[in-house]
C-alpha cells in the first residue's frame, strides 16, 4: 500500500511540474518607444501567442486637465483552444473594452489602425 501511494504521489508531483512547463512562454517580440513627453507605443508577443500592443496620446498637454488617452487590444489562447482578443480604448471616459474571439477576431487592418 505504501509504495502505491508513493508511486501516486511521484505521478501526481510529474504532472504538475509537466503542466507548470508547459504553461511558460518565451517573450518573441518587445518594443517599447516612450518619448517621455506623453506620447508612446508598447507591445510584447509571447511564443504561446499571447499579445499586447498600446499607444498613449497626451492630450490637453500644459493644463491642468491633461491627461492619457491609450487604444490597444491584448489576445491569448484560451484553455477552451480559442482565441481570445480584447481592445479597448481608455480616455476621460473610463476603460472601455471590446471583446472579440475566434480566428480573425481582429484583423490585421484592424491591429494597425490601432497602432497608427
Amino acid at each position: 500500500y505504501g509504495r502505491i501511494y508513493t508511486l501516486q504521489v511521484l505521478v501526481c508531483i510529474i504532472a504538475i511540474v509537466g503542466l507548470t512547463a508547459a504553461q511558460q512562454a518565451d517573450l518573441v517580440k518587445y518594443e517599447n518607444d516612450n518619448t517621455g513627453l506623453g506620447n508612446f507605443r508598447f507591445s510584447f508577443e509571447q511564443s504561446d501567442g499571447t499579445r499586447h500592443e498600446q499607444i498613449g496620446e497626451l492630450r490637453n498637454a500644459g493644463t491642468e486637465n491633461a491627461y492619457v488617452v491609450l487604444r490597444g487590444f491584448y489576445s491569448f489562447i484560451a484553455p477552451d483552444g480559442i482565441l481570445r482578443v480584447v481592445k479597448y480604448v481608455a480616455d476621460e471616459n473610463g476603460y472601455q473594452p471590446e471583446q472579440g474571439e475566434g480566428p480573425g477576431a481582429l484583423p490585421p487592418s484592424a491591429a494597425a489602425s490601432l497602432l497608427g
